[in-house]
């Protein structure tokens, strides 16, 4: 009898562990945690969003930023007077032109500067980057003359010891409405899911949620390939085709996304989350998007743009083309902007040209296997 008790008294804490256990398999063990201290990397827009969101959580955020004035601004006026006028930020985030004073005691590293620059700045800073903690690159893009992806530049010039803890964030993100703490929704991308969920928990807040994801080369190009078809929508937008061509672009547009993935080795799926359809909605339609915003100008006879303030897109566009030439892969949406920005086809007969190309099933888009077959004609 009294061994009878014993057992009947501890069964509902025996169940309430099991329930818990339960829960915890169900939704995941990972919920948000504040590191001591993050090093950004990059005090553009984004990155001082970044640096602003991370601080706002309370951790102590260091931002190695190039340019002296920007450090100038931040630290004594809290303020990006470059990169994001008018933001009051942290009293958490300091600004640094030395990258070694930025990652010393750093718990996660965030790289964000622009692509092309990537390389060199890691052939200058390597080894003063700690290799025990994450390393996220949230740039995009593809490297022109190598037509890597940011992730695959990190591979190619940092050594192994480093590539367990790199991660990609990708996803709908203005820097704007990060920075005002609107709410976000991102992906995390890594090979090792155990970097991925350390990032997820560190990153995540209320107002700023990451989702994890092992697609890194699929998260990756969907943030490139979206700001070229942000152009192609800018533009059908600005030559008054209307709202039905816009959403086509951006439905075809993901197919031409699936297709350069599945090529490159990852998942055509990737392409129905944040970093894909995600990304490429609010890119596609928004004016706060300078891809978008390019579209619009170039169809009313403006320039694409040159020096800093170039859009991402006009030179993904150059070194996409080249890819997919490379690889064989139809992507007709992202061809049709190379042409116009490039090769000096008049806007509107490139979106007639998408218009008069041979009919064809809806069906054809067989996006599991290497690109080929039917597939291949757009």
């Amino acid at each position: 009898l009294k061994r009878f008790l014993v057992q009947a008294a501890s069964r509902p804490a025996r169940l309430r562990r099991a329930k818990n256990m339960t829960k915890r398999d169900c939704h995941g063990d990972v919920k948000p945690a504040v590191a001591a201290k993050a090093a950004v990397l990059g005090g553009g827009a984004f990155g001082t969003a970044m640096a602003q969101h991370l601080a706002m959580k309370g951790t102590q955020v260091s931002l190695w930023v190039l340019e002296q004035e920007v450090v100038e601004g931040i630290n004594e006026r809290r303020e990006n007077p470059v990169f994001l006028p008018g933001v009051q930020l942290s009293e958490r985030l300091t600004a640094t032109r030395d990258v070694s004073e930025a990652v010393a005691g750093a718990e996660l590293l965030l790289l964000i500067i622009p692509t092309p620059f990537i390389a060199r700045w890691l052939t200058e800073n390597q080894t003063k980057l700690p290799w025990t903690v994450p390393l996220v690159c949230c740039s995009k893009g593809i490297e022109e003359s190598t037509l890597r992806t940011p992730y695959e530049i990190l591979v190619d010039e940092l050594p192994g010891k480093y590539h367990a803890q790199l991660c990609v964030i990708s996803g709908p993100s203005f820097a704007k409405e990060v920075v005002a703490g609107l709410p976000t929704n991102v992906t995390c991308a890594s090979k090792n899911p155990e970097a991925a969920r350390r990032v997820q928990a560190l990153v995540s807040s209320r107002s700023f949620r990451v989702y994890t994801a092992s697609d890194v080369y699929g998260a990756e190009l969907c943030g490139a390939v979206k700001n070229v078809l942000a152009i192609a929508c800018g533009a059908s937008d600005g030559l008054g085709f209307g709202d039905n061509a816009r959403a086509a672009l951006i439905t075809r547009g993901l197919a031409e996304m699936a297709r350069l993935i599945v090529k490159k080795g990852g998942r055509a799926t990737t392409v129905t989350g944040l970093a894909g359809v995600g990304d490429l909605v609010l890119t596609c339609s928004s004016t706060l998007s300078r891809n978008y915003t390019v579209g619009k100008s170039l169809a009313q006879g403006k320039a694409a743009g040159t020096g800093q303030a170039v859009a991402e897109g006009v030179k993904t566009s150059l070194a996409l083309h080249r890819l997919t030439e490379q690889l064989g892969v139809s992507m007709p949406i992202c061809d049709g902007v190379y042409h116009v920005l490039h090769a000096g086809v008049p806007l509107v007969k490139a979106l007639e040209a998408l218009q008069d190309r041979a009919l064809r099933s809806e069906e054809d888009d067989d996006l599991t296997g290497g690109g080929g077959g039917p597939a291949a004609a757009g």
